[in-house]
């Protein structure tokens, strides 16, 4: 039976036995009730919340939203890490492993010009374009934070920095590069901003405890110059010391976080992210420290870093370059110390009586079931001030249908109080723009880099409307001399040294 003949069936349903007088389970699960009845009153776990003002949703409303085979649940995810290791990885002359793409940090790493929020928590936009292929569009759900204007808004932060010191980091562009970013960083931390620094190879050493940088820059500056490389990867010694020198220092009122700074070639101890992340399990749900990964290095340990940063509460960047690092030390990790999000998650809602068929681009790691959505005890993403948060869709319309087309909610605890929020977008059909090529903007480099990564993992499926990678190369090429945009322009040269690798036209 297709999904809309479900719908009708289930429609049917539930006006006979209102009309009997009778109570019908909701098909996700969840307890049905009588109209009007408020959502506490009723099993919601895995239904999208109602909109702002619209809490009296009729059955009918909720049976459509709440259809199972409707609904797309997933994590919150800011991570770049992929995007920028493909682009290493071609400018070193070789196609990156198809293991190592992951599509939504592709699109994740291009700024977004989604409408803020005035306060804490989330605003939702939801857009999409139609493409070449036959009722397929492609459909944006986007998320978007406050921005933090000045750093004084934030709180004191307590950082502890996990430098590996092993053999492989010898290599130039990797602790070279973190001991210049690290130096630069000290001197624009604030005052009341505390760090501390451990260092691995075959062992783990604290080699600065958790220390204020009023009055004390000198003797972090020693330390940071006086690293040097030797030895092995113990990445689960220096994981676990790190966290135990975070606990350590812990400061209520502050933002703890452990940074790793790694190539995350482990080759000695714990090498499998699960077994470290257990070990440091205790830490890290007592007192909510957060982990930033930072990955340095040609041959880079992308799955392990991965896998530490998602299931460690944290996210992760790849840098390859000074300008790079002096990005994310100097200017995105002070301005995005604090948390505004813990445990974030999205769900996505499409009409069965629009929607044929759905499926979300990337993501793999990050799915969560759909009953799960308002557990808050099952793992979200944490999301900072003045991040944005993107996930594709490829859609497939019923022929010829108009009206709503998907709700699309988020759900977040407050980091202070684990107190739970949502808010909640819709789209409807007649919004969305008539050609990717004809949308805003973002919209057209969201596509273009979601096109760009599903080349690169060669899957054989392609997304819908996905040009050959010569003609995607000359798309992009247009769009950045268009927008005059930088970040457009970098995409664009990595997709025409990928054309070039692949011999593609």
């Amino acid at each position: 039976m297709k999904p809309y003949e479900r719908y009708r069936t289930r429609k049917l349903l539930l006006a006979l036995t209102a009309a009997g007088g009778l109570l019908l389970t909701a098909c996700s699960g969840g307890g049905g009730s009588s109209e009007g009845s408020s959502a506490a009153d009723r099993d919601i776990s895995g239904l999208p919340a109602p909109a702002h003002g619209d809490e009296d949703r009729t059955s009918e409303q909720e049976d459509r939203e709440a259809a199972p085979d409707h609904l797309s649940t997933f994590a919150l995810d800011v991570d770049t890490a992929s995007y920028d290791y493909a682009r290493r990885a071609l400018a070193d002359g070789r196609l990156p492993d198809p293991s190592t793409v992951r599509p939504e940090e592709f699109v994740n790493s291009f700024r977004q010009d989604y409408e803020r929020p005035d306060g804490d928590g989330f605003s939702v936009t939801v857009d999409g374009a139609r493409t070449a292929d036959e009722d397929w569009s492609l459909v944006r759900v986007g998320l978007a934070t406050r921005t933090t204007e000045r750093t004084g808004e934030r709180p004191p932060a307590a950082l502890t920095f996990v430098i590996d010191v092993s053999g492989s980091m010898a290599e130039p562009g990797r602790l070279d590069l973190a001991q210049e970013s690290l130096s630069v960083m000290t001197d624009r931390l604030r005052d009341d901003d505390s760090v501390a620094i451990v260092t691995f190879s075959d062992e783990a050493e604290t080699v600065l405890p958790m220390t204020r940088l009023d009055g004390n820059r000198d003797e972090i500056h020693d330390v940071v110059s006086e690293l040097d490389t030797r030895d092995s990867t113990n990445l689960g010694a220096g994981v676990e010391t790190g966290y135990e020198t975070a606990v350590e220092g812990l400061r209520k009122g502050a933002t703890n976080r452990v940074v790793l700074v790694s190539d995350a070639l482990a080759n000695t101890g714990d090498t499998d992210a699960d077994t470290i992340l257990e070990r440091i399990s205790g830490e890290r749900r007592e007192h909510g420290i957060t982990l930033f990964g930072v990955g340095v290095g040609s041959d880079y340990g992308d799955a392990l870093m991965e896998r530490l940063a998602d299931k460690g509460d944290g996210h992760t960047v790849y840098v390859s370059g000074e300008d790079e690092a002096h990005k994310v030390f100097c200017e995105e990790l002070p301005r995005n110390i604090d948390l505004t999000a813990r445990d974030a998650k999205a769900q996505v809602a499409f009409d069965p009586e629009t929607v044929e068929e759905f499926r979300l681009v990337g993501y793999d790691n990050r799915r969560v079931a759909d009953e799960d959505f308002r557990d808050d005890r099952v793992d979200g993403g944490e999301v900072g001030p003045g991040h944005t948060v993107t996930a594709l869709y490829a859609v497939r319309t019923e022929p010829g249908a108009e009206g709503h087309l998907a709700t699309a909610t988020v759900r977040w605890l407050d980091p202070d109080t684990r107190a739970p929020h949502e808010e909640t977008g819709d789209l409807e059909t007649d919004a969305l723009d008539a050609s990717v090529r004809t949308a805003n903007r973002s919209f057209q480099i969201t596509a273009t880099a979601a096109y760009f990564a599903d080349a690169l993992r060669d899957s054989g499926r392609s997304l819908p409307g996905a040009p050959r990678l010569g003609e995607l190369a000359e798309r992009a090429d247009d769009l950045a001399d268009r927008t005059e945009d930088e970040e457009a322009r970098r995409l664009a040269e990595a997709i025409d040294t990928a054309r070039r690798l692949k011999r593609t036209d």
